[in-house]
């Protein structure tokens, strides 16, 4: 009983995206209902179309006929056609819903969510499962309606003959039986089935966005024999789930047959007998195969209803946070601050590794020029995801204008914060397309002016098609330089007032690293700048260096300070000199 409570849990987010369409679901199922009920009268019909005929009665066969002709030439054929166009609509409209609600969720994951499932996984849950959970809406409905027509006939028959009644009880006993020892076969072979698919998405999503990488490094036929091997695994589970239909379909085809011909029989003998009319046998040659149809659809339903489970139960994981919580976030909205930012002894460790911040406490003040050095590991850039909310300390707090970040609201954080990392990510749209999606409203003109800003409306409008020019996946048509100060362009437009830089010179040449660096002392007059830097020679100029070492400040300073009193500092500006 608890299994079954379970199952049906699965289906609680599907039923509220129907209930929202529940005047054209109830209209689509009451005229597929009607038309299920019009059409299982053509047996009882066509029986007395038989008898009217033996006893030569024209009249009563003409009426009949004509009766049935009204009934499903025409009755049923419009009441179909018209709850199918309502079901496909209801179908339909629950597949966009589903398909954004589940994105919607995948947006509001924690960071780590990514670091532990593949992307190609992430996006089969959005698109794949998202669809053959709709696609089956229809023929769920429909096999539930004809079960019901099913019962009907069942009465019509025990009133004719109990014999072919108990016949197809025991045929159904048979038959659930037989599907209740292969469901669990066909559930578990289509989730390994979908795991296998998972994979193989994410090495094509991967090789397709780094396929720049991969030619140069030579590494085609690496890839291609890894994806081989996986399409090969692939085509075991599939052939394994194959299999497994078909012995389901042949026991099912053998029982079908079996039936059919026992009831014929059964009917035969009456006759001969006198027990049965020859009406009720012309009537059992339809009702039979209404039985058998709904074998055959409960047979290719039980398949799919396997596959949706899966899916279902994929798409329920995200939707409800089974795996993984949703960001939160507090009620303190700010419109305006000063860009003051306060580490209060904070510790953070990612997820199965030691801390990389130990206590650690700074002050970063507005409008000055920060940098943050030390050497790898020693939890830099970490500092950036945690003021971003990327990930949440273990310990301690960090405010913004004396306010705890864990209680400003999404949108205050994302609107004043902003991010400059080395390697930027740009959408695969237009220049002007890059910056609508942080703006919707903003003009030609003003992002011509953030442009400018970055010292890059020069090499824009040298270009043929300008700000309509579209930049490829990631920004691959620009240099690194260029990426970046369109990053920057693009976090103007969202007019933040605390900027981070996250080693976004530590790769550019030097040409450059001085178009960043005049950025940069432009933003220095109202903006919070933060500049965590590999390259020394890039931050000499700052109004304050922390020095980070082993999770803390050991000191902080001027550049002329540090290299006085600070050995860490001293050392590393020393190396990096030495490899000039």
């Amino acid at each position: 009983m608890k299994k079954k409570k379970s199952s049906l849990k699965e289906f609680k987010t599907t039923y509220r995206l129907v209930k929202s369409d529940k005047t054209k679901f109830i209209i689509a199922f009451i005229c597929i209902f009607i038309s299920s009920l019009l059409s299982i009268t053509t047996g009882y019909l066509q029986g007395e179309v038989t008898e009217s005929i033996i006893v030569l009665n024209i009249k009563k066969a003409a009426l009949y006929l004509g009766t049935y002709f009204l009934f499903t030439g025409v009755l049923e054929n419009i009441f179909r056609n018209l709850g199918l166009l309502f079901a496909n609509k209801v179908e339909a409209n629950a597949s966009r819903k589903l398909s954004v609600l589940v994105y919607k969720k995948m947006l509001n994951l924690p960071a780590y969510a990514f670091e532990e499932k593949s992307s190609g996984e992430l996006i089969n849950r959005i698109t794949n499962d998202t669809e053959s959970i709709s696609n089956s809406f229809n023929s769920v409905m429909e096999m539930v309606i004809d079960a019901f027509c099913c019962i009907l006939i069942f009465i019509y028959i025990i009133f004719n003959s109990y014999i072919v009644a108990v016949e197809i009880v025991v045929f159904i006993i048979i038959i659930a039986i037989i599907t209740k020892i292969f469901s669990p076969k066909m559930k578990k072979v289509y989730d390994e089935l979908k795991t296998k698919k998972d994979e193989y998405a994410a090495i094509s999503t991967e090789s397709i966005r780094g396929i720049r990488e991969i030619k140069t490094l030579g590494i085609k036929s690496n890839l291609l024999d890894g994806v081989k091997l996986l399409r090969k695994e692939v085509y075991n589970k599939e052939i394994k789930d194959i299999k497994i239909h078909r012995k389901y379909t042949i026991l099912m085809w053998f029982l079908r047959s079996l039936f059919e011909s026992t009831v014929f029989i059964t009917c035969i003998v009456g006759i001969y007998n006198k027990s049965m009319s020859i009406g009720f046998f012309m009537a059992m040659t339809w009702y039979v195969y209404r039985y058998t149809w709904l074998v055959q659809r409960v047979a290719e339903t039980n398949r799919m209803y396997q596959r949706m489970f899966v899916s279902l139960r994929r798409i329920n994981e995200i939707i409800e946070n089974r795996l993984y919580d949703d960001d939160k976030y507090g009620k303190v909205a700010l419109k305006s601050i000063k860009g003051n930012i306060t580490f209060d002894n904070v510790t953070f460790g990612y997820p199965n590794e030691e801390s990389t911040l130990k206590d650690f406490s700074a002050t970063f003040k507005t409008n000055t020029k920060i940098a943050i050095v030390g050497k790898s590991g020693q939890g830099k850039s970490t500092l950036f995801n945690l003021i971003t909310r990327i990930f949440d300390t273990n310990k301690g707090d960090i405010y913004i204008d004396n306010v705890n970040i864990k209680d400003l609201t999404e949108q205050t954080l994302r609107d004043n914060v902003s991010i400059i990392r080395q390697e930027p990510f740009l959408f695969n749209k237009t220049i002007r397309e890059n910056f609508e999606i942080v703006k919707p409203n903003i003009k030609l003109d003003d992002i011509k002016k953030y442009c400018k800003m970055a010292y890059l409306d020069e090499y824009i409008e040298s270009l043929p098609n300008q700000y309509d020019t579209l930049l490829g996946e990631g920004g691959v048509n620009l240099s690194g330089g260029q990426k970046q100060r369109l990053s920057i362009a693009r976090a103007l437009a969202k007019e933040s007032k605390i900027i981070l830089f996250d080693e976004a010179t530590s790769a550019l040449d030097n040409n450059s690293q001085e178009y960043i660096k005049k950025v940069i002392n432009d933003l220095v007059i109202d903006h919070t700048v933060i500049i965590v830097a590999h390259r020394l020679s890039t931050i000499v100029d700052a109004d304050e260096i922390f020095v980070v070492d082993d999770g803390k400040v050991v000191d902080k300073g001027n550049h002329k300070k540090l290299l006085k009193t600070c050995n860490i500092y001293s050392s590393l500006y020393k190396n990096e000199d030495s490899l000039k």
